[in-house]
C-alpha cells in the first residue's frame, strides 16, 4: 500500500507543480502531514540537499523523499512518478506538433517563437557577459573567443570552456609575474 500511495502522491505532484522544483514544496508539506513519511525538519534538510545536488530540484526532492520513506525502491518509484506526467505531456505535444506541422497557424506560431526565444537567450547572455567580463583581462579572453565561436561552429562548448580556462590561466600567470 505504501508503494501505491507514494506513486499516487508524486504523480500528483508531477501533474500539478508548475513553476519549477520549488513549486513541489506545498505538496511535500502535505505529504509530510498526511503520511508522516518524513518530518518538516527532514523536509527542510531535503530541500537543502536537493538544491545543491546537480539536477532539477523537484526530481531531487522526490528521490530524496522516496529514499527517506522506505529506501531505494521507493526513491526510484517517487522519481519515476514525478517524471511520468511530463513525459506523457511531451509525447502528446510532439505527436500533435507532428500532426499539425503543416498547419499555417502552427507554422506561424513557431515562426514567431523563434525570435522571441533568441531574444530571451540573448538577454540572459548579456547579463552573464556583464557579470563575467569585469576587467580588461576578461575582455581580452572574451572577444577572441566570441569571434572564434561566431566564425566556426565546429567545436563543442567544452572546447570553448577549456580554451577560456587556459587563456585565463595564462593571462593570470603573465600579469602576476610582471
Amino acid at each position: 500500500m505504501i508503494y501505491f500511495n507514494l506513486f499516487k502522491e508524486f504523480f500528483k505532484i508531477g501533474i500539478l507543480s508548475f513553476g519549477g522544483g520549488y513549486a513541489t514544496l506545498p505538496f511535500l508539506y502535505h505529504i509530510s502531514d498526511q503520511y508522516h513519511w518524513y518530518s518538516i525538519n527532514e523536509l527542510t534538510q531535503m530541500l537543502a540537499i536537493a538544491s545543491i545536488t546537480p539536477g532539477p530540484v523537484g526530481i531531487n526532492m522526490a528521490t530524496y523523499a522516496g529514499m527517506k520513506t522506505h529506501g531505494i525502491i521507493t526513491a526510484i518509484l517517487a522519481t519515476f512518478a514525478i517524471i511520468l506526467p511530463s513525459l506523457f505531456i511531451v509525447i502528446a505535444i510532439s505527436k500533435l506538433l507532428r500532426k499539425f506541422s503543416d498547419n499555417f497557424y502552427v507554422k506561424s506560431a513557431i515562426y514567431g517563437l523563434k525570435p522571441a526565444s533568441c531574444a530571451l537567450i540573448s538577454a540572459v547572455a548579456i547579463r552573464l557577459i556583464k557579470s563575467s567580463v569585469t576587467n580588461i583581462y576578461g575582455l581580452i579572453i572574451f572577444l577572441p573567443l566570441l569571434f572564434l565561436f561566431i566564425s566556426s561552429k565546429k567545436h563543442s562548448p567544452i572546447f570553448y570552456l577549456v580554451l577560456s580556462g587556459l587563456a585565463g590561466l595564462i593571462l593570470n600567470i603573465l600579469f602576476k609575474i610582471q
